[in-house]
């Protein structure tokens, strides 16, 4: 019996030792391979994420479904994911601050839709530097917008516009309670658009220039037939000369 009983403790050391050894194996290859650069031929993935070493984010890629919702240092704000394929790009703080997204379809009863956009958003706010294409069944524009943004966190804009959407009631008191809120600060907009260069929905190209309400104050056209024209306007929009003059 005693004999039995020292071979199946030798045979349990023995498996014990030899289990050690392969998960040593096993967790020192894990190791090395998380370590090593891996090299793929292709890949299909609905999202990546990039991350800091302290795991904030600076880059995600993804399809529509897996998409990420606006992030203010590394909290969600302002709405849900799920909406914007492409690339978001996010500053040191995991606060996004611009990016590359596109879509586009055919509905059922022919039409289509299509727009894509890259931008570039300032500190802690929106986009003030992009470069856009939208076309809604051929009536199409596209072109490169520089803008001006108010210097309020954007944070705090969209709470103080979420709590107007809870606590007034949809109706005329709400649709005033959101101008105001969208109304100038300080006499600053909230955005105002600066430097416009593309092509209308009219099919001219032009250059617009604006004052810092943005507000056009010179526009440098060729229509649609091919006629050039510029213009000075003043802050109501009235054009004051032209060349050719009418």
């Amino acid at each position: 019996m005693d004999n039995e009983i020292r071979r199946e403790l030798r045979l349990l050391k023995g498996y014990a030792i030899v289990v050690t050894a392969l998960l040593g194996t096993i967790s020192l290859a894990a190791f090395r391979q998380a370590s090593q650069k891996q090299k793929f031929t292709e890949i299909d993935v609905e999202r990546i994420n990039v991350v800091e070493k302290d795991g904030k984010l600076r880059m995600v890629i993804s399809n529509r479904d897996r998409s990420i919702g606006p992030i203010y240092k590394g909290k969600p704000f302002g709405y849900a994911g799920g909406t914007r394929p492409g690339i978001i790009f996010f500053n040191d703080e995991g606060t996004e601050n611009g990016g590359l997204t596109f879509d586009g379809k055919r509905e059922a009863d022919g039409t289509y839709h299509s727009q894509s956009g890259f931008s570039f958003d300032q500190f802690n706010q929106d986009q003030v530097l992009y470069l856009q294409y939208n076309d809604r069944n051929g009536r199409r524009n596209m072109g490169l917008t520089i803008a001006d943004r108010a210097d309020t966190d954007i944070y705090d804009l969209v709470a103080e516009r979420d709590s107007i959407m809870k606590a007034v009631p949809e109706g005329p008191a709400r649709t005033a309670a959101i101008q105001k809120w969208a109304a100038p600060r300080n006499g600053v907009p909230l955005v105002a658009q600066r430097v416009y260069v593309g092509r209308d929905v009219s099919k001219a190209a032009l250059v617009n220039l604006s004052d810092r309400n943005g507000k056009t104050r010179i526009r440098m056209m060729v229509d649609s037939l091919g006629a050039p024209s510029l213009e000075f306007l003043d802050e109501t929009g009235k054009v004051t000369s032209r060349l050719p003059e009418k």
